[in-house]
């Protein structure tokens, strides 16, 4: 491909009014990955060919890979103004979704059910964005019809069983997560979830099962260590719990491991491992999500008591300090986020200040969208 483009630089050299060469060669820059390179073709083409959809569509994919999503939203819906086309439709709904623009995005993707009612990816995002209006029926629906379309569509099976749990419907959950585990049967997050109800009713040892299964396919998922670590003190289980943890903070020194091990050692009596852990673990700040506060307390209180001799008694019960709220992909933020999710790319989950973009502002689109194609945009690729 690299001499492909090449070649068709080389023609623009000579005769840089060869419109196709430089179609193709903006294709071929924008799937090699070359963004910015592909932009100024694209412009440059648009400048001769204001009517031209494809091009107006191309350069939305481009801002899409360039992460700004206002841009191509407004390329977009130049190219649906001037074409009205399936791709055009779901590509749209694909950057308000980034945008957080549900409502309009719901608009996109049912213009694309209009011709194609049986696109499952549409129902599937349909879904996303009717759990972020609070339409919780419409989203399962949706799933539904998902899964309906696409029976092995084992993100709708999640997020349905991710609805029923936060509704406390356990049984329809469970047997929707272990759904998801038939398809994919090392997929971490269901586990975990599959955990989190198993504790809630009670079932200490499926729950620590689940768990394992949770760290054995997903090493670093920190929020199964803090479940494990919790139900294993309850259980009893704290040697089991100790090499646990100790393994896993020698492949990943974590904040919040740290503090894992510390709660542990202070429930043992264990006092000079648990100042050891919780100096470890302030010194983890940025994987410490334990306030920070309550962590340098403790650490300066069991300092005070070394420093005059004294040492901390077993504890007698467990303090309850971990969230057992399951794992969802609801909020599309920074890790949402949508972790796992073969339809969105998890690099392009951001801030809304990475693109500038006001989370309250309402979309529009940019009327003056080819007035703001600058000429300076249009050099001649090298």
């Amino acid at each position: 491909m690299e001499n492909d483009i090449e070649t068709l630089q080389s023609i623009l050299q000579h005769d840089p009014s060869n419109f196709q060469a430089r179609r193709e060669l903006s294709i071929l820059l924008l799937n090699k990955g070359f963004n910015e390179e592909a932009e100024g073709n694209l412009k440059y083409l648009i400048k001769y060919f204001p009517d031209d959809a494809e091009l107006y569509y191309n350069l939305g994919i481009v801002y899409e890979k360039l992460k700004d999503f206002k841009k191509a939203a407004s390329a977009y819906q130049k190219a649906i103004k001037i074409s009205p086309q399936e791709d055009f439709y779901y590509n749209l709904g694909d950057v308000l979704v980034e945008l957080k623009e549900w409502n309009e995005a719901i608009e996109a993707f049912r213009k694309v059910l209009t011709t194609s009612p049986d696109d499952g990816n549409s129902y599937f995002n349909l879904g996303i964005c009717y759990i972020n209006t609070d339409e919780k029926n419409l989203a399962i629906d949706c799933f539904q019809k998902a899964i309906s379309l696409n029976p092995k569509d084992i993100y709708a099976y999640f997020h349905l069983a991710n609805i029923y749990q936060n509704d406390g419907l356990t049984n329809f959950a469970e047997e929707n997560y272990k759904k998801v585990l038939e398809i994919s049967p090392d997929y971490s997050w269901a586990y975990y979830n599959l955990a989190s109800i198993a504790y809630k009713n009670g079932n200490i040892e499926e729950a620590k099962e689940y768990l394992q299964k949770t760290i054995e396919y997903n090493s670093f998922d920190i929020e199964a260590y803090k479940l494990l670590t919790k139900i294993s003190i309850k259980d009893g289980a704290i040697d089991e719990i100790l090499e646990t943890l100790h393994s896993a903070v020698n492949k990943n020194e974590n904040g919040d491991l740290y503090y894992c091990l510390a709660r542990i050692y202070k429930f043992i009596g264990d006092s000079d491992e648990y100042y050891d852990c919780l100096k470890n673990a302030l010194k983890n700040p940025y994987t410490l999500t334990f306030p920070q506060k309550t962590v340098q307390k403790e650490f300066e209180a069991i300092q005070e008591k070394l420093g005059k001799h004294e040492t901390i008694e077993p504890e007698t019960s467990v303090e309850e300090y971990v969230s057992d709220e399951n794992k969802d992909f609801s909020d599309y933020d920074e890790e949402t986020s949508i972790k796992g999710f073969e339809e969105f790319d998890e690099e392009s989950e951001q801030d809304s200040d990475d693109n500038g973009f006001d989370e309250d502002e309402e979309f529009e689109y940019d009327e003056d969208f080819d007035e703001n194609i600058d000429e300076t945009d249009f050099e001649e690729q090298e």
